[in-house]
């Protein structure tokens, strides 16, 4: 065979293996309303960056006669906005993008090579499970990808993006990673399937109430983004991946926003209410502060009543953390603080910057809270805070009540810089509930208890509701003009860039899980 020969024998062979499972299979697929691995891929990565590895791979494993090139899984790298990713994509053409041992060296020897240039890791899930003919080999290579999602964690961002089914054992890739995207309608995440549900328990449901987009960003917390359509889904994490670095060792990136960091926000004070008791959407002030309102909202469908996400305050990347009063008051209870602690690790081990705003009134109190571990639950943020060693601004905004004003980012947990609105009610409670427990005798003994608990209510919010005696003590930096809040946070991030807070040496904490 000539050289030429050669050439458009392997132009053929990877022609072939482009196909995945055939195109009777991709019409199919099409069909489900969902894209092949080969679609997606170049929708997530910039036009003509995909290099792949591994298309000529082929099972050893004896099987029905049927041999793809690639097997169920294209890997490889490209790059999004010029900055490289490793990628992974099931591909459901093939044996249903079931899991044998192909996939699993390809999709393993991919995560290794991100770790090694330190490069984040995208892996887009559609996938039948583990491939029933190769018995413990194909345990052993999710085994594999396990072990890895573990190594890599808090060394290069882990994306995990459910495009399909993804049942049984192959779940526990996805929750080990960073975050998990899904879209509504065609995702789904199940440890067991409504059929075995109902055989052993006999509850009836159904896929999509089982484990769909809306069930584990809502319900069970598990995914973080719940987005109507593939393309729509892709351009999300390209979205993300803007905001935070490849690795552990670097930087987030900078981007030139042009909005002036010392920009006044005149509407900002109108938009908290005085009265404690009356809601408002923090979204609302987040939107203000950061460059031109643009907020990446992450698990925006679960424990809404605590808001985190990703945004940019002179053109550099932090978190945003801040209570929600339009749900729950804002109070923290289990879900808010897992939810809170899981991001702000994130943060602090990508070296991204920590943007507390508080407005919480305590947390949450109740039977159903303690017995479901609000104790071991709450503790969770107090530790994450408490570890982050990123730089960490906190701003109170309305008021920030009990343990739970600690547990924000306070001094007391090592923040860096801490301002409060001159609005601002730090107390161990509000003063209805202070007042009600101190003067308890007193107002029993009053002629007109209301009036005179009025008269105590408004005395100790005088003597003690206000930002000024923590001032006193260092715990608040500042009390500052609500309209400065953007350009004192802006400041306090080009002061803290050069932070240096070295935790002392340990193998790893122990948080309370």
């Amino acid at each position: 065979m000539s050289f030429e020969e050669k050439l458009a024998a392997l132009k053929a062979l990877k022609e072939e293996a482009a196909l995945g499972g055939g195109q009777v299979r991709i019409d199919a697929q099409h069909g489900r309303g969902k894209l092949t691995a080969r679609e997606r891929i170049d929708l997530l990565v910039d036009p003509g960056s995909f290099e792949e590895i591994d298309a000529l791979a082929v099972s050893m494993t004896e099987g029905d006669g049927e041999n793809f090139h690639g097997d169920a899984v294209v890997t490889g790298w490209g790059t999004i906005e010029g900055r490289t990713v490793c990628v992974f994509a099931q591909d459901f053409t093939v044996y249903g993008g079931s899991l044998g041992e192909v996939v699993g060296t390809k999709i393993a020897k991919t995560m290794d090579l991100a770790v090694k240039i330190g490069v984040p890791i995208i892996g887009l899930n559609d996938s039948g499970g583990a491939r029933i003919q190769e018995g413990v080999t194909a345990l052993a290579g999710y085994g594999a990808i396990f072990l890895r999602n573990v190594r890599a964690s808090g060394v290069v961002p882990q994306i995990s993006v459910i495009l399909g089914p993804c049942a049984g054992g192959a779940v526990y890739s996805p929750a080990i990673t960073d975050f998990i995207f899904m879209v509504k309608g065609t995702s789904q995440m199940f440890i067991t399937g409504p059929d075995v549900i109902e055989a052993v328990t006999g509850e009836k449901t159904t896929q999509e109430e089982l484990g769909g987009a809306m069930s584990h960003n809502a319900k069970s917390g598990a995914a973080q983004f719940s987005i109507e359509g593939e393309q729509e889904c892709l351009e999300e994490v390209r979205r993300m991946l803007a905001f935070i670095p490849p690795n552990q060792m670097e930087e987030p990136p900078y981007v030139a926003t042009g909005d002036p960091p010392d920009r006044r926000l005149d509407e900002i004070a109108s938009l908290v209410p005085d009265d404690e008791a009356v809601p408002y959407d923090v979204r609302d002030v987040i939107e203000q502060v950061v460059d031109h309102g643009d907020f990446q909202e992450v698990h925006e469908f679960f424990a809404q009543n605590i808001v985190v996400g990703f945004a940019r305050i002179a053109g550099y990347s932090v978190g945003v953390v801040a209570n929600q009063p339009m749900y729950l008051g804002g109070v923290l209870d289990i879900d808010s603080s897992r939810k809170a602690a899981r991001f702000v690790r994130f943060c602090d081990a990508f070296n991204l910057p920590l943007v507390t705003l508080v407005d919480v009134p305590g947390y949450l109190p109740g039977i159903a809270q303690e017995y479901g571990g609000i104790i071991t639950h709450g503790a969770k943020l107090v530790y994450a805070y408490a570890e982050a060693t990123v730089p960490k601004i906190t701003v109170i905004l309305r008021k920030g009540f009990g343990g739970a004003y600690d547990a924000m980012g306070s001094k007391h947990l090592a923040a860096d810089v801490n301002y409060a609105w001159p609005t601002a009610a730090i107390a161990v409670m509000g003063a209805g509930q202070a007042v009600n427990i101190i003067a308890r005798r007193e107002l029993q003994a009053a002629e007109d208890p209301e009036a005179r608990r009025a008269e105590l209510t408004a005395e100790y919010r005088d003597r003690l509701e206000h930002p000024y005696i923590a001032a006193a003590r260092g715990y608040i930096d500042d009390v500052i003009d609500p309209r400065d809040t953007r350009a004192k946070i802006a400041h306090a991030l080009s002061m803290l860039r050069t932070k240096a807070d070295v935790p002392p040496p340990k193998k790893h904490g122990n948080i309370p899980l």
